[in-house]
């Protein structure tokens, strides 16, 4: 029961200085960390550091915690920063800390990410990336009815929900109603538990355990059953509650003569909605599901076109030439202007760590992702039923790493889904044509949705190794066009 005490949100700490504080004094606390996650968070606290240095010199060797402080306290005071708030680059520096600290997931990291949702809401109360990190912060932290009402915000605050936060207030919503049907019914067959719902969750519990032990079940059971209710009535983090409350069911199964079936159909409900969300259409419009041989036979014979969502993309006037080709390939969060960009999308090629564009209609979606259990929950939260006619299987989910075996050691950084893209077709090699139009590897900012526009161009991509491999083998190349056939 210690985790009940241990997982309660820390206090509320809105106070740009002391988040910066906050984060200075983390950074040293990282050093010599052997954990993936928290090396990468450390990685990204330095280059917070180095935001904040930018206003005088960045030091060449490590950063005390005092002058560490004292360089993220010059990043409010610089020109980007509006009055009383925090400027663009701080803001973005402190959003990618957050949120790998949630990816952290450890008691100290959760702190710190609720500090820097309070801090940024404190100084930007309209801030979309604010209140999703801060439902994000909440529902980590288990305190999803909070959780919910941020997310609400956030949905309030923008026109497009590429997230998917309208599947995941609805997931936790009908995870927690189906949560409480769970324990009514548990109260009907044991009403005695009542009886001990009023007492200390932790006390009762653990009363519960010792008669458990000495084989005395029917004093036991009232007694666990009442610190499940007495949890609930409070309130108590989600992950507390499920955690005793699996325990209860393990103890129970070993009971002679339950019947558990309509309990334990209960119980996997809430726990599939909150790890995935609703699923509505389980086949998804009765979607076509693609293969890589599949998809081959697709396109063969057929002219192509890669559009960029790149800012020469966006003032081109090249859209009836773009329509023109026999398929026509955009990515992600692509935006369409009919007369710069063409008016079709035949195959629509996203990672599947976020939602844009996947409502809108298309012949073929390919959603690309590194981690099979990853991109099985977001096809099952993210996919429209009806928006695509094709959809790429698991052949086709990670092409340059599952098709082309290219680890670590032979393409360091983590491919695109343009890179992705461009590699399977020219690696099939069945069609006449294949054009890149507007690649500039961002050399020209990006031409995005909207809501996209807020999203960095990350670093953890190879753009430059990239852009080498197109342009060995492009036979022709012009200012918005690459021919690679």
């Amino acid at each position: 029961m210690t985790r009940v005490q241990n997982r309660r949100a820390p206090e509320r700490g809105g106070e740009l200085d002391d988040c910066l504080r906050a984060c200075a004094v983390h950074s040293g606390k990282l050093v010599g960390s052997l954990d993936r996650r928290r090396t990468e968070l450390a990685e990204l606290l330095r280059k917070l550091l180095v935001v904040c240095a930018a206003a005088g010199a960045t030091p060449a060797a490590p950063v005390p915690a005092g002058g560490a402080t004292a360089l993220l306290k010059r990043a409010v005071k610089g020109p980007a920063a509006p009055a009383g708030g925090i400027g663009n680059e701080l803001l973005d520096a402190l959003l990618a800390v957050a949120g790998k600290a949630l990816e952290c997931g450890y008691d100290d990291e959760l702190a710190l990410a609720r500090q820097i949702s309070e801090t940024v809401l404190d100084r930007r109360r309209n801030s979309r990336a604010g209140w999703r990190l801060r439902a994000r912060v909440l529902e980590a932290l288990g305190e999803e009815r909070q959780a919910v009402e941020a997310y609400e915000r956030y949905l309030e605050l923008t026109d497009e929900d590429g997230f998917g936060v309208a599947a995941r207030i609805e997931g936790l919503r009908q995870a927690a109603a189906r949560e409480r049907d769970l324990l009514d019914l548990l109260t009907r067959q044991c009403p005695a538990a009542t009886g001990f719902a009023r007492g200390p969750a932790t006390d009762v519990w653990a009363e519960g355990l010792a008669l458990h032990a000495l084989g005395d079940w029917p004093a036991a059971e009232p007694r666990l059953l009442g610190a499940l209710l007495a949890l609930a009535a409070d309130q108590s983090p989600v992950a507390d509650r499920q955690e005793l409350l699996s325990q209860y069911l393990d103890l129970r199964t070993a009971v002679p003569g339950q019947d558990l079936d309509q309990v334990i159909a209960l119980y996997a409900e809430q726990r599939r909605l909150r790890m995935r969300g609703p699923v509505a259409d389980p086949t998804v419009g009765g979607v076509r599901w693609l293969s890589l041989g599949e998809f081959r036979n697709r396109i063969a014979g057929k002219s192509v076109c890669l559009i960029a969502n790149s800012g020469r993309v966006g003032s081109s006037s090249m859209g009836a030439e773009i329509d023109g080709y026999d398929l026509v390939v955009r990515f992600n969060s692509y935006r369409i202007d009919p007369r710069h960009t063409g008016s079709r999308t035949d195959v629509h090629a996203t990672i599947h760590k976020h939602g844009f564009n996947w409502d809108r209609p298309v012949t073929t979606r390919l959603v690309f992702g590194g981690v099979s259990g990853d991109w099985k929950h977001s096809l099952r939260n993210r996919l429209v039923p009806g928006a695509q006619q094709y959809l790429g299987d698991e052949t086709l989910r990670w092409p340059v790493r599952t098709i082309g075996r290219l680890g670590g050691d032979a393409w360091s950084g983590i491919p695109t889904t343009g890179f992705n893209m461009l590699w399977l077709l020219d690696f099939l090699d069945v069609s006449p044509t294949l054009d890149l139009i507007g690649f500039d590897f961002y050399e020209s900012g990006a031409y995005r949705v909207p809501e996209a526009m807020k999203l960095a161009i990350t670093s953890v991509h190879e753009y430059t190794s990239e852009k080498a491999w197109v342009m060995e083998r492009a036979q022709s190349v012009t200012d918005m066009r690459i021919s690679l056939r």
